[in-house]
């Protein structure tokens, strides 16, 4: 297989000095060309984002400088590497770029080899941390996103929904009587227990901004954004069918006799005026729920609106 290539956006409202950095580096990297501040900003925040943005300083309709503040005052773009490439080649200049967060300053006219040099440091830097973020963010034992990765995903989605006006929903999920399984199995097969209900409920959402992660110990979570109370139960039935299927005996659960899973969930339409610590109200609400699941017998979804007093 081949590996992919990193993404360089290169910003300059003259076409033809993208094109002399385009064709240096197009070898080397997959490029992506925006003329204005504006077209930058929307490229940078697209999925995957860039790994590198080279960004001119003097554009008419906002300055690389006002450009580079913006991209690292937003939590989707402050860890993209920014390198000016600009004709102000006064100390002062550089001093500035580097004072609002960019990497490193080339300027103008450019010597190929420095360019090439710099780009590849920064791209490679810039590789080696996202690596360093994907482990710490990862579940060692199931291999899925853990709850911090979670965490910061939950109030990303909040304030990106709140915008949008658009529902969120969230799913809190158990394996049911775990620790029986443990103690009669022995951990071994309760390992492996975990790996096998992570791997099957990560495989129900089948769009890439949903996300399944290992919230502790037995118990798991599900963030589905833009889907409504409807939607979301119907991936919640999905999943709890998906663990059946697996069909993992469970000889000492007075459930079944195979492993079950509880699920509670919530829903709720952010609005603009709500703050993002309110997201963890919804985190709350769907534990209430999965809470209510398990007292009731297990193996069930149980669902709460957060706007209202329903179930």
């Amino acid at each position: 297989m081949t590996e992919q290539r990193a993404t360089l956006l290169i910003v300059d409202d003259q076409p033809a000095n993208i094109h002399a950095l385009a064709k240096l580096l197009k070898d080397d990297y997959r490029i992506i060309t925006a003329t204005s501040a504006a077209k930058a900003l929307e490229l940078a925040q697209r999925t995957p984002a860039p790994d590198l943005i080279l960004l001119d300083i003097l554009m008419p309709d906002q300055d690389g400088y006002a450009t580079c503040r913006a991209l690292k005052a937003d939590e989707a773009t402050h860890a993209i590497p920014v390198i000016f490439v600009t004709a102000l080649d006064q100390a002062q200049d550089e001093a500035k770029g580097l004072q609002l967060g960019a990497a490193d300053y080339i300027s103008k006219p450019f010597n190929p080899a420095i360019v090439r040099a710099r780009v590849h440091n920064q791209v490679s830097l810039k590789l080696k941390t996202d690596l360093l973020e994907q482990i710490a963010l990862q579940d060692g034992l199931t291999g899925i996103p853990n709850r911090r990765y979670f965490d910061r995903k939950l109030v990303q989605e909040w304030n990106r929904q709140s915008r949008q006006q658009q529902p969120l929903s969230l799913l809190m999920i158990d394996i049911d009587h775990f620790k029986a399984y443990n103690d009669h199995y022995g951990h071994g097969a309760g390992d492996d227990c975990l790996r096998r209900v992570a791997q099957a409920l990560q495989q129900v959402p089948n769009r890439s901004a949903d996300l399944v992660a290992r919230y502790g110990g037995e118990e798991f979570v599900a963030l589905l954004p833009e889907t409504d109370a409807d939607g979301a139960q119907e991936v919640a039935e999905a999943m709890r069918a998906a663990i059946h299927a697996l069909a993992l005996a469970h000889a000492y659960s007075p459930v079944s006799d195979h492993i079950t899973i509880s699920l509670g969930g919530s829903t709720h339409q952010p609005q603009r005026q709500r703050p993002a610590t309110d997201a963890e109200a919804l985190k709350h609400s769907a534990d209430q729920a999965l809470y209510q699941a398990k007292a009731e017998g297990r193996d069930q979804i149980v669902w709460r609106d957060l706007d209202s007093t329903s179930t």
